[in-house]
């Protein structure tokens, strides 16, 4: 494994892990890194949905508090999207397991960090959950951080239990069948700097419009939610985050700015216990889907909250 500098410049670094093909060919994943020369903790950090690693200010308050940082830009995502691929498809969630347990082995046995936290942003947030709760017992995770994690759909219980059945059928029958969801625009537009936002990222990795949404993925995300609900057995300490308010809408509304646009932000805290017997829930006033590209104000009570947390569970390491 060779690592090259990576797509945001110095001092990130980025290498391939290649993995298992599959039945549209070759496949492999993306480990970013910026190291902290000595340091004994980590984080990895994973991306959501039609996304990638490019929140740098999050790796920012991690490496100042001491954390080598890693991000994972999972198969067909991002810096790892081949032109042969789908974008964002896979028939599993737990197919991720590969590229994840490759990732901690490396941060732990290569890299040589004895803690680790996991960090996951919306559908990374459920599949770090996943992850973990496969992986309990083992010692391989000693905390999560879940921003805003996709543990619901954004739906009524009544529309969710009535679609589950046809969108199985379908996932298992025409499993690459694509599914008239598109993402709305108004989202990536109001963190975007060249529409109304203040961030700057890849809007080809990223893009407002989405990718297209697979039969067989949303069938693999519909179980991966029935898991949540039946009880996970995470068996770190989690962090789980929400903002305070949801906005649904198709057009634009300053409440973007201030709101959850993209999940019920309810629904992710009423579902918190599922997770595991040591869960914390915090809700950030005025904070967006992505809590750490809100206003400056809901970044500051994240970052707040992130470090009392850090200190009881990750302290710095004695000397």
């Amino acid at each position: 494994m060779e690592y090259r500098e990576d797509i945001l410049g110095a001092p990130y670094e980025a290498a391939e892990l290649p993995l298992a093909a599959d039945e549209e060919g070759a496949v492999s994943a993306t480990l970013v890194r910026r190291p902290v020369p000595g340091a004994r903790q980590a984080v990895l950090y994973l991306h959501g949905y039609t996304d990638y690693f490019f929140q740098t200010n999050l790796a920012d308050h991690f490496t100042a508090a001491g954390f080598s940082f890693y991000a994972l830009d999972l198969r067909k995502y991002g810096r790892s999207l081949r032109p042969h691929q789908s974008p964002n498809f896979v028939r599993d969630l737990a197919t991720y397991d590969e590229e994840i347990d490759e990732a901690v082995r490396i941060i732990r046995e290569v890299d040589g960090h004895t803690r680790l936290l996991v960090n996951g942003h919306s559908t990374g947030g459920l599949v770090a959950a996943l992850w973990a709760s496969r992986r309990a017992g083992r010692g391989l995770v000693d905390g999560l951080f879940l921003n805003s994690p996709f543990l619901s759909m954004p739906t009524s219980p009544a529309l969710r239990t009535l679609g589950a059945p046809a969108v199985q059928a379908l996932g298992r029958l025409a499993a690459t069948r694509k599914l008239p969801a598109p993402l709305n625009p108004h989202y990536v537009h109001s963190l975007h700097r060249a529409h109304k936002g203040s961030w700057d990222f890849d809007l080809v990795l990223k893009p407002a419009e989405g990718f297209p949404l697979y039969a067989g993925w949303l069938a693999a995300i519909q179980r991966g939610h029935r898991q949540v609900r039946h009880g996970l057995r995470v068996d770190c300490p989690v962090l789980l985050m929400a903002s305070t308010a949801s906005t649904t809408t198709d057009k634009w509304t300053p409440a973007l700015h201030h709101t959850d646009a993209i999940l019920r932000a309810d629904d992710i805290a009423a579902l918190a216990p599922r997770l595991g017997p040591h869960v914390t829930t915090v809700r950030i006033e005025g904070g967006m889907h992505d809590l750490v590209l809100s206003g400056e104000q809901a970044r500051t009570q994240l970052f707040t909250e992130l470090d009392r947390w850090l200190a009881a569970y990750f302290p710095p390491p004695a000397a």
